[in-house]
C-alpha cells in the first residue's frame, strides 16, 4: 500500500512539473487568444499594426462591417492560405455576426502561430449594439414597426431568430418546425435571419443568436439566448 502511494504520489508530481513546463512555454512565446469585448475591440483596432478580419461570407461583408475590415471567409474554402499573408507578429482581430465563426478562426489562426489574436465577443450584433460608430448595417429587412405588428396576434407567436450558418439554429430547427405543426391551431412560428435583419436585432438588444421570444396576445411572455432543447423549452413555456 505504502508503494502504491509513493507511485501515485511520483506520477502526480512529475504531471504538475509537465503542466507547468507546458505553461512555461505558452507564457515564453508570448501567444495571446481571446474574445474582447466590444469596447476594447475597438480601442485596440485604432493601432497602425492592427490587422482586422471580417470572417463572414462575401454577400454578408457586402452588406456592411466594420470600417478597414478585410474580408476572408472562415467557410470559404481557403482561408489559411489567404490569412497565410498576413503577419504573425502583428495583432490579429476577428469578428463575424455573433462570434461563432470568428471564435473558430481565431483558435486556428493560434494554431498557425499568430502572436496576437484578438476575437470581438458576441460579433456584429453586440458591436451594434453597444457602439453604434464604425459599423454600418443593410438597409433592408424587418422594421420595428413590421416586427410589432407581426407578434400582435390573438395567439401565439414564436419567434426564432436564427442564420444560415448558426450551428446552434439547424439544431434547434427540427423540432421548432415539428412544434409549430402541432400547434399550429393556436401558435404562429415566426423565423427571422439575422443577417437580413441585422438593424431589426440591434434595436432590440439582441446580443447573440439562436434567439427565441415567445408572445401571447401581443405581450412578450417568454424568451431565450442560445440553445434550448424541446424538452426544456416545453417546461419552461408551459406549452
Amino acid at each position: 500500500m505504502f508503494s502504491k502511494r509513493i507511485s501515485i504520489f511520483s506520477f502526480l508530481f512529475v504531471l504538475t512539473i509537465t503542466f507547468f513546463a507546458c505553461q512555461g512555454v505558452a507564457q515564453k512565446e508570448g501567444t495571446i487568444n481571446k474574445a474582447i469585448s466590444p469596447v476594447e475591440f475597438q480601442e485596440k483596432i485604432r493601432t497602425a499594426d492592427a490587422q482586422l478580419i471580417d470572417v463572414r461570407s462575401e454577400g454578408e461583408f457586402s452588406d456592411g462591417g466594420i470600417q478597414g475590415a478585410t474580408n476572408i471567409n472562415w467557410n470559404g474554402g481557403n482561408f489559411e492560405q489567404r490569412v497565410a499573408s498576413l503577419d504573425k507578429n502583428k495583432p490579429v482581430f476577428v469578428y463575424c455576426l455573433s462570434g461563432g465563426r470568428s471564435g473558430s478562426a481565431a483558435n486556428k489562426l493560434n494554431a498557425m502561430g499568430f502572436k496576437e489574436v484578438y476575437n470581438l465577443d458576441g460579433g456584429l450584433v453586440r458591436w451594434r449594439s453597444e457602439i453604434k460608430t464604425d459599423a454600418s448595417a443593410p438597409a433592408g429587412g424587418m422594421t420595428m414597426n413590421d416586427y410589432n405588428a407581426a407578434v400582435k396576434k390573438q395567439t401565439y407567436v414564436l419567434v426564432d431568430f436564427n442564420a444560415t450558418w448558426c450551428g446552434p439554429c439547424k439544431k434547434m430547427l427540427p423540432w421548432l418546425t415539428r412544434f409549430a405543426e402541432e400547434k399550429k391551431a393556436d401558435l404562429e412560428l415566426l423565423k427571422i435571419d439575422a443577417d437580413q435583419n441585422a438593424q431589426l436585432l440591434t434595436e432590440k438588444g439582441i446580443k447573440g443568436i439562436p434567439y427565441l421570444e415567445l408572445y401571447k396576445n401581443g405581450e412578450l411572455i417568454w424568451k431565450q439566448t442560445g440553445f434550448i432543447e424541446e424538452a426544456e423549452f416545453r417546461k419552461q413555456t408551459g406549452l
